[in-house]
C-alpha cells in the first residue's frame, strides 16, 4: 500500500506543480486604441489615438462561458497598450476588451470595434511570445469638420474599382 502512495506521490505531484506554475516567458498583449473621429466606423487619416484608455484581457472556459481570467491595463501617450499575462490559457477563449475611454467627448464604444480576440497558448506554432491585437476604438459625439471629404475619398476608390 504504502509503494502505491509512493508511486502516486511521484507522478501525480509533479504534474500538479508543473501545470499551476505560469510560464517562465510571459505573453507580452500589446495593441492600440482610437478615438473615431469621423465616426466611419474604422480607421482613417483623421483617426487619433486615445492615451489614458482603459483596457482588459478576459478568458474564459471554452465550454461553460466562466470568466477564469482577468487583467487591466491603460495605453500610453501613443494609444498603444501593453499587457503582461503569466499564464498560458490553452484551453480558454481569450479577448481584449475597451473599459473606458480618457476623453469624454469620444467615451462611445464603436460596434464590432470593442473587443479583439488573442490566442493565448504556446501550443499553436507561434513563435514568439508578442500577441498582437487589432486596434480597438470609440467614436466621436459628432464628427469633426474635413470627415466628409475623407469619406469621400474611400467613396472614390470605390468606384475605381
Amino acid at each position: 500500500m504504502a509503494r502505491v502512495l509512493l508511486l502516486i506521490a511521484l507522478c501525480v505531484l509533479p504534474a500538479l506543480v508543473t501545470a499551476t506554475r505560469p510560464n517562465k516567458n510571459p505573453f507580452l498583449v500589446q495593441g492600440r486604441v482610437y478615438c473615431d473621429t469621423c465616426r466611419a466606423g474604422f480607421e482613417t487619416p483623421k483617426t487619433t489615438y486615445m492615451a489614458g484608455a482603459s483596457v482588459r484581457v478576459e478568458c474564459k472556459n471554452r465550454r461553460t462561458g466562466e470568466l477564469v481570467y482577468t487583467r487591466d491595463g491603460e495605453t500610453d501617450s501613443t494609444g498603444t497598450y501593453k499587457i503582461t499575462v503569466n499564464e498560458d490559457h490553452e484551453d480558454q477563449v481569450c479577448d481584449c476588451m475597451l473599459v473606458r475611454s480618457a476623453q469624454p467627448d469620444c467615451a462611445k464604444m464603436s460596434m464590432g470595434r470593442e473587443r479583439a480576440r488573442v490566442i493565448l497558448t504556446n501550443f499553436n506554432g507561434i513563435a514568439s511570445n508578442n500577441r498582437y491585437a487589432n486596434a480597438m476604438g470609440f467614436e466621436k459625439d459628432e464628427p469633426e469638420s474635413g470627415c466628409a471629404e475623407v469619406l469621400k475619398l474611400y467613396q472614390d476608390a470605390e468606384e475605381d474599382v
